[in-house]
């Protein structure tokens, strides 16, 4: 096994040296200290306060270098993350195994129908199916809150897609609730479903705070209840450079990488050792259009975030590359395959908010298939080769000798078996095939394999049923 792991090749980016990493650090430590973090909720300045470390003056809060540096050893290495049944999946963070972790979702307002990709307002229904679709596609390592449902009340729609999720998929969760005053009635509609719900968590809250610079009260109230319920929590920012963080790459890191160490800063004084993800959105801002827009520059802050969190020791979560298509297209299929593929081979933990499109507004299941897809094959050049001698073969190549062919040898038998040998998605069709079967498109073969599966996601199971009768009666009686 030592010999093995001697002669593997693994391919890798690697963005930072350590002294660019030390640099970034050191920048971020002096906006704490001298511009600070506007903290608009008054029981976060509290917490603040509980350090002699820190200086506040009315709702801005600077913090001193010595703080940060116990905040960074205090902050867990790793968190273990399981399914619904209890049962261990994954680790966040120090040696992380099995690379990049990805999620299907986020809060989109809209969904995109398969088969025209015209664009409707996300319901109830499209949630319930969309978490069974995400529970179905193999590459997928969790949930995350797919969408905002238009046929539910505003005032109750945390409480029932935190149930729908729950109830449709068994894979682990990642929370973003809208309202702060929900956030505890979401932590009681999963402990009366699930029970402890911190021991073995299936579940992260989302969070995000106002960039530039301000620790916004929801995202506090939010942060602090989930920390106190044990949950691990994902503190993550969004910019959008040249419109709120700088124009330059390295202005936007340093702000970026200063907001991740507050709020990492607050986890540990509310508790130390709470579980804590950091990571960022980075994207460019586009004047004509008035959105946001992945670029190449963003793509490279999201690795180095990255590898600040890797050089810190502390989880990592990452953007996802969704946003830029209209659809399961050219645009979505360019940026899905330079993110996920970058993410795998860099320090990216978790990128858990693919499937959307229309700068993820709208959901679209044959993005999320197409984007399966693409996870698996990064995942296999990410996961490189073996040089040792038993996969070398000099006895097989010597055996085989001049003008002989392979067809038989041991490795090409051994790969007929493995999983994901074919493509999942796409026949091999040659020209003649292909004429044959009436030259059909890419688009087309993905729209019928879309249908397929999100058909077997739409046949809802009794375990299914009974979980979200469960939840609604608990719903409607402590509402």
């Amino acid at each position: 096994m030592a010999e093995s792991s001697k002669y593997f090749v693994t391919p890798g980016i690697v963005v930072l040296s350590d002294d660019q990493k030390e640099r970034v650090h050191e920048f971020s430590v002096r906006i704490l200290e001298t511009t600070g973090i506007r903290v608009e909720s008054d029981r976060a300045r509290k917490i603040f306060a509980r350090s002699r470390s820190v200086i506040i003056k009315d709702d801005v809060v600077y913090i001193k270098r010595e703080l940060i540096d116990r905040s960074i050893k205090t902050a867990r290495s790793e968190i273990e993350i399981y399914n619904r049944s209890g049962d261990h999946l994954f680790k966040l963070g120090k040696e992380q195994e099995g690379g990049t972790r990805f999620g299907i979702g986020v809060t989109n307002t809209s969904f995109q129908e398969i088969e025209t990709d015209m664009v409707v307002p996300f319901t109830r229904g499209h949630m319930k199916i969309s978490s069974r679709l995400g529970d179905i596609l193999p590459n997928f390592d969790m949930i995350s809150t797919l969408g905002i449902p238009s046929d539910l009340p505003p005032s109750e729609i945390d409480l029932y897609n935190t149930l729908d999720m729950y109830a449709n998929t068994a894979k682990p969760l990642v929370l973003l609730i809208s309202e702060s005053k929900n956030i505890n009635r979401v932590f009681d509609l999963l402990s009366f479903l699930h029970g402890d719900i911190s021991s073995s968590p299936f579940a992260m809250l989302y969070l995000n705070l106002i960039t530039p610079l301000v620790l916004n009260e929801s995202t506090t109230d939010k942060m602090i209840a989930a920390l106190e319920r044990g949950l691990p929590v994902i503190f993550s920012n969004y910019s959008m450079y040249g419109a709120t963080s700088p124009m330059t790459e390295a202005g936007t890191l340093a702000l970026l990488n200063a907001e991740l160490l507050a709020g990492l800063v607050l986890s540990q004084l509310v508790k130390e050792g709470s579980k804590i993800i950091l990571g960022s959105l980075p994207a460019g801002f586009d004047m004509k259009i008035m959105g946001s827009y992945y670029s190449p520059s963003s793509y490279l802050l999201n690795l180095a975030c990255a590898e600040m969190m890797d050089h810190y020791d502390i989880p990592h979560c990452g953007t996802s590359g969704s946003g830029r298509g209209w659809g399961p297209d050219l645009i979505a299929s360019g940026h899905l395959w330079m993110n996920h593929l970058t993410s795998c081979l860099g320090k990216v933990g978790m990128a858990p908010f693919v499937g959307g499109n229309f700068d993820s507004l709208a959901f679209s299941p044959a993005t999320a298939v197409l984007s399966d897809h693409i996870i698996g094959e990064a995942r296999k050049f990410a996961s490189g080769f073996s040089l040792a001698d038993e996969r070398i073969g000099l006895d097989e190549i010597k055996d085989t000798g001049h003008g002989g062919n392979y067809f038989l040898s041991r490795y090409t038998i051994e790969s007929l078996h493995e999983p994901g040998g074919s493509d999942e998605v796409w026949p091999p069709l040659n020209l003649n095939k292909w004429n044959d079967s009436a030259n059909p498109t890419a688009k087309s073969i993905l729209i019928d394999r879309t249908m397929e599966l999100y058909s077997e996601a739409s046949r809802l199971s009794g375990e299914s049923e009974y979980l979200t009768g469960r939840g609604e009666s608990f719903i409607k009686n402590n509402g």
